[in-house]
């Protein structure tokens, strides 16, 4: 599996700048036989089985030259609830065996392949973290040979922070867990690292919004302007002025590599972190990401730094960031004997 994994959710979902499917199809051969990435990672909510379906054409006949993730968990075949979505809005979560075995099943079809090397719960809540029967199923799609790894991805913002926890204390044996982490957003992914080292020993983990969603690739500035389909535009203004703030003390890290590469190095130098899922929305974004791999890794001192300036946030004072999910852990969140 690559170091430098790609994100399919750039592709097909049109959030970050429309993509047809022949474009998106030459950019994933490029980025395997050009760049060497090997890892991709879809969900069946992306494009509604679109991001999948894109992997299928750009990999025909060559499955065992690729590591393929997917996630289930959103019942994207309820039609109601899809006619009544907007943007970003979450779909109902349906997480029972039964529907799991479905859902895999048609994503197996649309992939047009017979097994899924990682397969992950898409934004796990508490609610599914305390349904073992859901773990238990995926245990039995690896026996199965169905699926190759099974996992849990955490967002769709920072935090989930006991979800992931729990999760690791009750299903000892979980292989991976997505995550959002990155330098300038370190918190609760370090917190959700210690507890794998502590309580899941073969769980490793893959990370997504590697660059604060774009902040890290070092091309903003306080004039930045989004385009309307672009989920950006619709963040705070603060956002964008803490966040180039912010990036102004992290030019030592351009010396010897781009920043958008230095932050992929800051994640890849923590060893339980397997790949990373930058966003890849165009060719040269593609080249410079996947480069990084066969860079010169952040120094001790480098890293030090970094750490230094994550303790002071940056040198920005602004709001506390307003967490989604579990991030205390309290009497309702106490393990069930």
């Amino acid at each position: 599996m690559s170091e430098v994994g790609f994100g399919t959710w750039t592709l097909a979902t049109g959030w970050w700048g429309e993509q047809s499917d022949d474009d998106a199809i030459a950019m994933l051969r490029g980025a395997l036989d050009e760049q060497g990435i090997t890892f991709f990672d879809a969900a069946d909510t992306y494009g509604n089985g679109r991001a999948e379906r894109q992997l299928a054409s750009a990999f025909k006949g060559r499955r065992n030259e690729v590591v393929i993730g997917t996630k289930v968990g959103y019942d994207i075949y309820d039609e109601a609830a899809q006619q009544a979505r907007r943007g970003q809005n979450e779909l109902p979560m349906r997480t029972d065996p039964a529907y799991i075995r479905f859902a895999v099943d048609q994503c197996l079809g649309r992939l047009e392949t017979d097994y899924i090397d990682v397969l992950q719960i898409h934004n796990v809540k508490m609610e599914q973290v305390r349904q073992p029967e859901l773990w238990e199923t995926l245990r039995a799609l690896k026996r199965e040979g169905k699926i190759r790894a099974w996992g849990a991805a955490f967002g769709p913002a920072i935090g989930w922070l006991y979800e992931a926890v729990e999760l690791m204390e009750r299903e000892h044996d979980i292989d991976t867990i997505q995550m959002i982490w990155n330098i300038l957003e370190q918190h609760p992914g370090t917190a959700m690292i210690e507890a794998g080292r502590e309580n899941a020993p073969s769980c490793c983990f893959n990370i997504r919004v590697t660059h604060a969603s774009g902040m890290l690739e070092g091309k903003y500035t306080e004039e930045t302007v989004f385009p309307p389909n672009d989920h950006r535009r619709h963040r705070p203004r603060s956002w964008l002025v803490n966040g180039v703030k912010k990036i102004r003390t992290l030019d030592f890290l351009t010396e010897r590599m781009t920043l958008g590469q230095a932050a992929l190095k800051w994640l890849l130098a923590e060893p339980l972190v397997v790949t990373t899922l930058p966003n890849i929305y165009d060719d040269e974004q593609l080249v410079e990401f996947a480069s990084a791999s066969d860079g010169p890794d952040l120094t001790t001192e480098e890293l030090e730094r970094i750490a230094e300036l994550a303790a002071r946030n940056f040198d920005v004072v602004e709001e506390p960031m307003a967490y989604k999910g579990t991030m205390e852990r309290g009497a309702q969140n106490a393990l069930r004997s």
